[in-house]
């Protein structure tokens, strides 16, 4: 058996003198990074061969609910096991229930990126053990990310305001929800501050809006009644004028309009809310302009892509996800401000045993300001390895691959007379139906994901069954593709009657 350096006695044999403190130290680091090196290597090669066979794997997985479970003990081991069976139970307990997001027949939701610089930037992560609360607590954890998420101020060709040489800056939250919520709560005390009141506050998201926009907004203390809808055009982008008439009519009625979320990329159709329009109509009325790009912002890394970031210098907060798109693994959401100071004075609490010298200086950040918890990992290691192993001109090439696969395949569905787009195609995004309506629509996507050779998900786009393709996995190439029309083309009923008009 292994010895992983199990906390034990403080006296040798359970009595006796204590050893001393280099001998049991010293002697326990050498067992620990022994084992670490043999058994770290052993999962490393079970990762890496997982990665070159994961194209042979049924996407999805065909397991009952509570088969999983059923597969483990009721309660923990009391006694340490070898290292080799909890490896060979990865294959027998694991992986029948998973889903293979790393598919290159992953064609559902949005990707869920990882790269091999990725997995070492998380285990190196994993082994500093950082937690990057303050700057104090790992100044090397607070300056990398502060560097990095500029490096992409430039790449991305944002406002310059978002760099932490301007009056804002950026931070890696999980995820585009916590950036959402943040954003939520800098703008309510923003609100709070000029003289409004809780209840008369006033936040504002197209029908198209991510489900992170009501949520952020239950957690932050809104009432579902202090939300608005704001209906969107014939492409699902937000109708400007329609979010000016309700803003004037709530201000009419004594309420305070506060936040306006902006989507850049829809979940539901890839669409493109007018940020120019929409910002215009914030700067006026005073609202805080949150942008949410989480899929569709790392686009912007080609310079031929950044049209729909017109009007962003006009946005009071930014987010993306450099964890669906651009190859570093789940989590890693970019987050930017315009006026760092409103986030943190929204979200700062500082109790006596946080305070430290460096913090009392005002020289430095402390990223536990600028986010819900007070703990952070070391985000930021894995998108500083991604972004200087490919470098932005690979980064570039993956994505216009991606761009190039989906008009491919746009273009044989727009060739076929059983299929109709549901909404515009754009970037890696395609919704379409088959002619014959919903239930066949239905029945087509069931029997594509039954074939565990693809997954691809749904919505409903102006009240029809809609069958969703994203293309941007890291694996999926020009054969994943034509593998994925071919079942499309084998699977989908001869087209019945006239086609349904888009």
């Amino acid at each position: 058996m292994r010895d992983w350096g199990v906390p034990r006695n403080p006296t040798r044999d359970g009595a006796g003198e204590a050893p001393g403190a280099g001998e049991a130290a010293e002697g326990d680091m050498v067992v620990k990074a022994a084992t670490l090196r043999s058994d770290g290597a052993a999962a490393l090669e079970w990762v890496a061969r997982y990665l070159e066979d994961v194209g042979s794997y049924p996407v999805s997985p065909d397991v009952a609910p509570g088969e999983i479970a059923r597969r483990l003990p009721a309660k923990a081991p009391e006694h340490p096991e070898p290292f080799e069976e909890i490896l060979a139970d990865l294959d027998r307990v694991v992986m029948p229930g998973i889903t293979h997001w790393q598919s290159p027949g992953f064609f559902a939701y949005f990707p869920s990126s990882s790269c091999p610089p990725a997995i070492l930037g998380e285990l190196v992560s994993a082994g500093l053990g950082v937690n990057g609360m303050l700057w104090a607590t790992s100044p090397a954890c607070t300056e990398l990310e502060m560097v990095v998420l500029d490096w992409l101020v430039d790449l991305l060709g944002l406002p310059r305001h978002f760099s932490s040489q301007g009056t804002g800056g950026g931070v890696i939250q999980d995820s585009a929800s916590s950036a959402t919520l943040c954003a939520i709560v800098a703008a309510r005390e923003r609100s709070l501050a000029g003289g409004a009141r809780l209840e008369q506050l006033r936040l504002y998201a197209s029908s198209e809006a991510h489900s992170s926009f009501p949520k952020g907004a239950k957690v932050a203390g809104f009432a579902a009644e202090q939300l608005r809808t704001v209906p969107v055009r014939a492409d699902f982008s937000m109708d400007p004028h329609a979010l000016a008439t309700m803003v004037h009519g709530d201000r009419a009625a004594g309420l305070a309009p506060c936040l306006a979320l902006a989507t850049s990329g829809s979940t539901s159709s890839m669409a493109f809310d007018p940020l120019a329009s929409v910002g215009t109509v914030c700067q006026r009325e005073g609202l805080w302009l949150h942008v949410d790009a989480a899929m569709a912002g790392s686009a912007a890394i080609c310079p031929e892509l950044r049209g729909f970031q017109e009007g962003i210098e006009l946005a009071d907060s930014y987010a993306f996800n450099p964890h669906k798109w651009l190859l570093t693994n789940f989590d890693c959401d970019c987050f930017y401000v315009k006026d760092r100071s409103a986030l943190i004075e929204a979200l700062s609490v500082t109790p006596e045993y946080l305070r430290n010298a460096a913090t009392s200086s005002g020289a430095v950040v402390d990223y536990r300001d600028w986010q819900i918890p007070l703990g952070r990992r070391f985000r930021a290691l894995k998108l500083w390895f991604v972004l200087r192993a490919y470098g932005a001109e690979g980064l570039r090439r993956h994505l216009r691959n991606h761009l190039a696969l989906t008009a491919a395949l746009a273009e044989r569905l727009e060739g076929d007379e059983r299929f109709v787009f549901c909404a515009p195609p754009a970037l890696n995004l395609l919704c379409f139906a088959h002619v014959g309506g919903d239930e066949a629509t239905e029945e087509l996507l069931h029997d594509l994901n039954a074939s565990r050779r693809v997954l691809l998900s749904h919505t409903v786009l102006a009240g029809r069954f809609t069958i969703r393709c994203s293309i941007g996995g890291t694996w999926t190439d020009e054969d994943h593709v034509d593998e994925l029309w071919r079942l499309l083309d084998e699977l989908a009923p001869p087209a019945s009657g006239r086609r349904h008009p888009s």
